[in-house]
């Protein structure tokens, strides 16, 4: 058996240096040849679970005992069951769920609906710059990415906006004083379209672009949104599910900034399982009580999915892990702040319960990143490599380390990983560290 018979995503082949996972407890990997990997990004930013959780596992074998498939244009009794959890969780009485296979499609949907919700097939869409939604051909367009522009656009009328990124303020402004010009460029963007505008579509909090807005930045969309006839979106394919401690990161923001459409994945499922959904507030929903929904995948809502999925629901609800977020996340803070004071390198610490970014920099006074983004610097590359020498997984990209472990991770790993990290930057960054 070999590695090299697989086309591996988001690396050139012939570099692809990995370790072969065969098999998983709580935040801790089994890779091949039996060393163990403490997982502190969560994978991809999307086993919240941790891995082989027992009560996942478990629904996924009685699914598959009762039944593994059925048409998505017939009924099944998980992917309703599963619908009615996650419109409660959301509340989003009246609505509906469209399932999907994951995030990028579960993005590109919502656009349809939104397209057709509104009446505009070719509405101008507003996303960000720096923004990651999925590597289909239409959620790559959606994105802001720099992978993006790979190749053409796949989606006509896209319109990509300065983040809202505090640290580097696009405008050289400051917090309290800035105005949240971050939300006018949205409402800019929305009035210069003269009508022809269909939606709004933004993580409420930071993927792997690192960015996190401040709190008034939510709302904000919400009322350009209601004031341009145009759908909020918010892609929590990655915030959702305990990540920032609550069910939706959206939900921080309550009624003043509620989407119109929720798009998910990832921690839907714990990863255990492929699946994604779009929730469809009450009022988008009526709109295809009489019309046709021109949209369908074979395996949307595919049985053994939705069951990992109600399996996943249950695991957060009775391992009380949307609390344990809070708890998490007051752990990391205090120790990363105590980081920046040993380590110059840190710039900027940014982030919620078990979902935080440290930007790294090679002069804190000038705000000099310690690599040109999207490019990933060359200590952290050292630092991810020595760290899985140790037996602790880390994610980077550009200057930006992404800490995302599971929520069932112990306070004891909690502590390795941390201890391990700070270790590490002291051993891959001393050119920084000594400025």
């Amino acid at each position: 058996m070999s590695e090299s018979s697989v086309l591996h995503t988001w690396c050139v082949q012939a570099d692809w240096n990995a370790p072969t996972i065969v098999g998983g407890r709580g935040a801790t990997l089994f890779a091949a040849g039996g060393r163990e990997i403490l997982d502190f990004s969560s994978l991809s930013e999307c086993s919240n679970l941790g891995h082989q959780h027992p009560g996942v596992v478990a629904a996924i074998r009685a699914q598959a005992e009762a039944l593994c498939f059925v048409t998505s244009a017939w009924g099944a009794q998980p992917r309703a069951k599963l619908a009615d959890e996650l419109l409660a969780l959301a509340g989003f009485d009246g609505g509906r769920v469209l399932f999907t296979l994951g995030g990028a499609d579960a993005n590109e949907n919502a656009v349809k609906l939104a397209r057709w919700y509104t009446g505009r097939p070719e509405g101008l869409v507003v996303a960000r710059e720096r923004s990651y939604h999925g590597a289909t051909f239409a959620a790559m367009a959606l994105s802001g990415d720099a992978r993006a522009r790979t190749l053409p656009s796949a989606l006509p009328n896209v319109a990509h906006v300065p983040p809202p990124y505090c640290y580097r303020c696009p405008w050289s402004r400051a917090r309290p004083d800035c105005g949240i010009r971050c939300a006018g460029a949205v409402a800019d963007a929305l009035a210069a379209a003269g009508g022809n505008v269909a939606a709004v579509v933004m993580e409420p909090h930071a993927g792997t672009n690192g960015i996190v807005a401040p709190p008034e930045y939510w709302p904000r969309l919400r009322d350009a949104c209601d004031a341009h006839g145009a759908l909020l979106v918010a892609d929590e394919v990655m915030s959702a599910f305990g990540r920032v401690g609550h069910w939706f990161a959206w939900q921080r923001y309550l009624d003043a900034g509620r989407p119109d459409l929720v798009t998910l994945a990832k921690g839907l499922t714990g990863a255990h399982a492929p699946l994604g959904a779009v929730l469809v507030a009450k009022h988008v929903a009526q709109f295809f009580e009489r019309r046709m929904l021109g949209t369908g995948l074979t395996y949307s809502g595919h049985p053994l999915c939705c069951a990992a999925g109600l399996g996943a629901l249950e695991a957060y609800r009775e391992d009380r892990l949307i609390e344990r977020a809070g708890a998490l996340g007051a752990a990391i803070r205090a120790r990363l702040h105590a980081m920046a004071g040993r380590h110059p390198a840190i710039g900027d610490i940014r982030g919620d319960g078990a979902f935080w970014i440290v930007e790294l920099v090679r002069d804190r006074a000038t705000r000099e990143p310690l690599s040109t983004w999207p490019d990933t610097a060359p200590e952290l590359r050292r630092l991810v490599a020595r760290g899985l020498d140790r037996g602790v997984s880390f994610a980077v990209r550009g200057n930006l380390l992404i800490l995302a472990p599971p929520l069932v991770i112990t306070d004891a790993e909690l502590d390795r990983a941390l201890g391990t990290l700070d270790a590490l930057l002291a051993e891959c960054l001393p050119a920084a560290a000594s400025t």
